[in-house]
């Protein structure tokens, strides 16, 4: 009679348990939902900083894209989304990495514009430090474009180390006065309750007047990654396509960089220079996707990302291209370099390209 009262009140005091977890995290989803970051589809943004020239013309333009990774993500990082064990640095090593990154930005402020992802405002992974701010004083001839991709008062894994709070985003400098800037949801590829704990990607719509009549309109994207459905990943390149190509048809100059957390279509395996070694993305862009006038820039010789399931050895840790520009028919590319950083600060290197924009034929 003992041993049944006592594995009764053992049962009771595991079920009292288990309805007190459910209810800690049906309140804790609550408290996620209810605080949910979910955009518009389309949605104005607002500049900050100021311009000082009003229109690009025939000079050639120069243009940097580059995946900075929080500042967090240096030679020494692996990450346990990627398959590592790490959720983020030390406060040290993300204060030099950001140091070492501004620094390059600065040497390289003379680019027209410049296009940067994974930029952290408020984030426990970098210590709350508001990068945008760090990265402004840079660029003091540059307007600034901001768009949150990232924004949840708490991500609670791994459960050894929650990563936390995260507000973190794009931003487009440009050291021409835009027209508009337009930030364009991608659509979900997520259910509920997982969609509200992952980015909510996005691109930015920037336009620029031009002496040539037409108009100049930048897209800063960060896709998807580790897509496994393909109509998914058609999806979310088809809302990008389709606002460029409407753009084209309106006479206009279009270019898009970023990262595209895919190799660019008919990519071959590649021999980088300086020992790194080439590994394919988990997908492909989709070949034919655009029409075959247009140009997709990306450097045959370095490579843009490294893989994060480990610290980085060179020659061991595989390496890719995600990072390019799709330029239309009317852009001439003159110049493209993706610098080698050895991805001693980011897991990304920077990408680089010139260009001219074609005059309208008669």
């Amino acid at each position: 009679m003992k041993n049944n009262n006592l594995m009764k009140k053992i049962f009771r005091s595991l079920a009292f348990l288990l309805v007190i977890l459910i209810i800690v995290l049906g309140v804790f989803l609550l408290f996620i939902q209810m605080n949910d970051f979910n955009p518009p589809a389309q949605m104005k943004i607002t500049t900050e900083g100021q311009a000082i020239m009003r229109h690009t013309g025939s000079e050639s333009l120069r243009f940097v894209s580059w995946n900075i990774g929080y500042g967090g993500l240096g030679k020494e990082m692996d990450f346990f989304y990627d398959g590592g064990t790490k959720v983020r640095a030390t406060k040290e090593q993300s204060q030099e990495w950001m140091h070492q990154i501004s620094r390059w930005i600065a040497q390289h402020s003379k680019a027209d514009f410049l296009l940067l992802q994974e930029v952290d405002f408020n984030a426990k992974r970098t210590y709350f430090a508001d990068q945008s701010q760090q990265l402004a004083p840079l660029l003091p001839d540059h307007e600034m474009i901001r768009a949150v991709n990232y924004k949840i008062p708490f991500v609670p894994v791994p459960v050894y180390e929650p990563m936390g709070k995260v507000e973190a985003g794009m931003l487009s400098f440009s050291a021409y006065k835009s027209i508009d800037n337009v930030r364009f949801a991608y659509p979900q590829i997520a259910g509920w309750p997982d969609r509200m704990f992952l980015l909510d990607r996005c691109f930015i719509k920037s336009r620029f007047a031009t002496s040539l009549g037409n108009e100049l309109v930048i897209f800063n994207t960060h896709n998807s990654a580790f897509i496994d459905d393909p109509q998914k990943m058609q999806h979310e390149l088809q809302a990008i396509r389709d606002q460029m190509l409407l753009e084209y048809q309106l006479g206009n100059f279009v270019i898009a960089g970023g990262d595209w957390n895919m190799n660019p279509p008919e990519m071959q395996r590649l021999t980088y220079n300086s020992g790194h070694l080439f590994t394919h993305a988990p997908v492909h862009f989709p070949d034919h996707f655009f029409p075959d006038d247009w140009k997709f820039a990306y450097d045959t010789k370095v490579p843009s990302n490294r893989q994060m399931h480990e610290a980085y050895r060179k020659g061991i840790t595989g390496t890719t291209t995600i990072d390019f520009f799709i330029l239309s028919p009317n852009v001439e590319l003159l110049y493209l370099k993706t610098f080698d950083l050895d991805f001693a600060i980011s897991d990304h290197n920077p990408v680089m390209i010139e260009v001219n924009l074609k005059p309208p034929t008669e």
